[in-house]
């Protein structure tokens, strides 16, 4: 048997954690008292040791003595509250046919009890429910006339999907055309950017063409005046 006090056993009644030298008096941890502190003993106080003797089934350890001690605390307090509890005065509350009456009421919650009053308590003068009146036969005119206004709504309604669905595509066509009108329109100017730039550079290679034609013909003139004043020296030096 052990003591729950460490992992060596109890060598007899007496010991505690130190089995060779038995005590002058047993532990008051074992009869339900409270814990005594015991110095330990030195090597030499300690005899040879002995074999292990373990105590009795039929004696109860310090902690199963509180727990069962405990359990008549539990019990007997549980006994008290039953006997002791200060009963409330019953409270009726009249709501029609309809009585509530309070049964008990504590710190947890409070309990009632709806009493409803037979048929038979209630009063001539209360009035009785009506019953659910009955509905009247339908005749042939007037399912035909509702399968009329049915047939109404159903034309009504695919009339208006169907003119939603015009005006989503006539929307539709109005914004394809506006944006085939905006691209024609970027082509458009783009073609006369591109023309105007053409007609230009045009222009200024053919009057640069011609600024080297007149520069060659006033070369050539040039060059024909130098050898015509030549041979004219020529001539009157021979």
């Amino acid at each position: 048997h052990r003591c729950g006090l460490g992992d060596r056993p109890l060598r007899r009644p007496g010991h505690l954690l130190w089995p060779e030298k038995p005590l002058p008096f047993a532990p008051r941890g074992l009869d339900g008292g409270g814990a005594t502190a015991i110095p330990k003993p030195s090597r030499d106080q300690r005899g040879p040791p002995l074999p292990p003797l373990h105590l009795p089934r039929g004696r109860p350890t310090a902690f199963e003595a509180y727990k069962e001690k405990m359990k008549e605390l539990s019990v007997l307090s549980l006994i008290c509250s039953c006997f002791y509890t200060q009963p409330h005065p019953n409270t009726v509350y009249q709501y029609g046919d309809m009585e509530v009456k309070q049964l008990d009421k504590r710190a947890s919650g409070q309990s009632f009890e709806v009493i409803l009053k037979s048929p038979s308590d209630l009063s001539p003068e209360s009035p009785m429910l009506s019953s659910p009146p009955k509905k009247k036969d339908t005749s042939l005119e007037e399912l035909q006339k509702r399968l009329e206004a049915a047939e109404e709504r159903r034309k009504t309604q695919e009339a208006q999907v169907l003119k939603q669905l015009a005006e989503r595509r006539e929307h539709e066509r109005e914004v394809l055309h506006k944006a085939l009108e905006e691209n024609n329109n970027f082509s458009r100017q783009a073609e006369e950017k591109l023309n105007y730039k053409m007609e230009l550079s045009k222009e200024i290679r053919e009057a640069h063409l011609a600024a080297l034609r007149e520069r060659l013909r006033e070369k050539e003139l040039h060059a024909a005046e130098v050898r015509r004043n030549k041979e004219q020296r020529e001539e009157m030096s021979g």
